[in-house]
């Protein structure tokens, strides 16, 4: 499992590992890069952006649904600790 920190190709702010598990998606703005095929291999070879679309409740937590703009396929990917909570609500609010 890589995490490791990376340039968000969204907002474009630094974002730092995230050092429980892999870091997926920037904190900042919630966008994501499909880069994984299982979390954190970064074995997937599409790249595209991962646009966040929606919220789900899952167990204590959300998951953020997504959906990439190269391939089309959703995705999901669980809230981390540091995301923006203004955005996580901002995701509750759209209607899918």
């Amino acid at each position: 499992m890589i995490d490791e920190k990376f340039m968000c190709d969204h907002c474009k702010k630094e974002v730092l590992p995230l050092g429980y598990t892999a870091r997926d998606h920037c904190p900042y703005c919630l966008y994501s890069k499909h880069v994984d095929n299982l979390p954190g291999d970064r074995g997937n070879s599409c790249h595209g952006l991962l646009i966040p679309i929606g919220i789900e409740k899952y167990k204590d937590t959300f998951k953020i649904i997504y959906k990439c703009n190269t391939c089309k396929k959703e995705h999901k990917n669980i809230m981390a600790n540091d995301d923006n909570m203004d955005k996580i609500i901002e995701l509750s609010n759209i209607e899918r």
